[in-house]
């Protein structure tokens, strides 16, 4: 087995990490399941921002457990949950983490993100 490769933000694929200055609301149709004041904002690359929620600010009750897991070179391992959606269907893996984040993005420990093909991401400023 070869260990996996890890690799440090550079001028070609920076990365970073830093509070958000808005207002996050995340909905599922009309159900909020996580709102913050107190997000993150992960820009890396060419890749659209990526807002990272404190596990604190989300709605327990509509996240199903996964043991899907994928892996990225400047991040670490990432696991994913589910949503259970207003008529109870589950999106699956519609929401992933680091809970051992490498050091260039340890802020991110303790918050998940979410795609945004499931759910609706409202910005407002603070």
């Amino acid at each position: 087995m070869s260990e996996r490769q890890v690799l440090l933000p550079t001028d070609d694929h920076p990365i970073t990490v830093e509070p958000a200055p808005e207002h996050v609301r995340i909905r599922v149709a009309d159900r909020v399941i996580a709102e913050t004041d107190d997000a993150l904002i992960l820009r890396e690359a060419s890749y659209p921002p990526v807002y990272y929620i404190p596990r604190h600010d989300l709605d327990a009750d509509v996240f199903t457990p996964s043991t899907h897991q994928t892996y990225c070179p400047y991040k670490g391992e990432a696991g994913y949950h589910g949503i259970v959606g207003a008529d109870g269907a589950t999106l699956a893996d519609k929401v992933w983490f680091y809970d051992e984040p490498y050091p260039a993005v340890a802020e991110i420990a303790g918050h998940v993100a979410f795609y945004p093909d499931a759910v609706t991401i409202d910005i407002t400023p603070n």
